[in-house]
C-alpha cells in the first residue's frame, strides 16, 4: 500500500504584496535567520506571521504559557497512570474551549488542526500520513515515555468524543506517538 504525507496546503492561496517599515535591527535579524535556515526572507516572514495567526494571537487568551522542555520532561517522570488520567479529565474540556475559541467550532477536524497548530508553535514535530483509508497522526515530542502515554490517551479521547465506535490504534516510544484510524481517503482536517 502506498503511504503518502497529508498535504497541508492543497489549494493555491491568493497572495498580495505589501510593505512594512521596520527598524533596521529587526530586518538584519530576519536576514540572518533566513540565511541560517537557507530560506528566503519572504518564507521566514510568512512562517512567523502564520504562527502568529494560527497560534500566538490565541495563546494568552486560552491560558497558554511557555514552559522549558526540561521542566516538562522532569514533571513527566513523576506521572503515573492515575495522574495521567486526572490531567486528561481536566484537559478535555479545556481543549474543547480552546478549539471553539481558535477555530470557531468543535469537531474532529478542527481539534486535529488545532493540535497540529500547537505542535508547530511548541517546536515539536507532527505529521499526518495517509495509507488508503488509514490516517496516521505522528507526534515526536522527545519528552519521555510518560508524555508518550499522555499524548496517546489524549488523542484517543479526542477521537472517541466524536466517533465513539472508531477503532484507534497506537504505537509509542519514549519520544514518539503514532495514532492511526480509518477516517477515509477523503478526510482532511483542513477542510471544514
Amino acid at each position: 500500500m502506498n503511504v503518502k504525507r497529508k498535504p497541508h496546503s492543497a489549494k493555491h492561496e491568493d497572495t498580495r504584496s505589501i510593505s512594512y517599515r521596520l527598524p533596521s535591527h529587526i530586518v538584519e535579524e530576519l536576514e540572518t535567520e533566513a540565511m541560517e535556515r537557507k530560506i528566503s526572507q519572504n518564507v521566514l516572514v510568512r512562517q512567523i506571521l502564520e504562527k502568529y495567526v494560527n497560534w500566538d494571537r490565541f495563546a494568552e487568551n486560552v491560558g497558554m504559557i511557555p514552559i522549558p522542555k526540561d521542566i516538562l520532561k522532569t514533571l513527566g517522570e513523576e506521572m503515573d497512570g492515575d495522574s495521567i488520567n486526572k490531567i486528561i479529565d481536566v484537559i478535555i474540556p479545556l481543549v474543547k474551549d480552546w478549539v471553539m475559541f481558535m477555530k470557531g467550532n468543535y469537531d474532529l477536524k478542527r481539534a486535529i488542526e488545532a493540535f497540529e497548530d500547537y505542535m508547530k508553535a511548541s517546536g515539536m514535530t507532527s505529521d499526518h500520513r495517509i495509507e488508503g483509508e488509514i490516517h496516521h497522526f505522528i507526534v515526536q515530542h522527545n519528552l519521555g515515555m510518560k508524555w508518550s502515554l499522555f499524548t496517546e490517551m489524549l488523542l484517543k479521547q479526542i477521537f472517541h468524543q466524536f466517533m465513539p465506535n472508531l477503532a484507534v490504534q497506537s504505537r509509542t516510544t519514549p519520544n514518539t506517538v503514532i495514532v492511526s484510524s480509518a477516517l477515509g481517503s477523503d478526510f482532511s482536517e483542513h477542510d471544514y
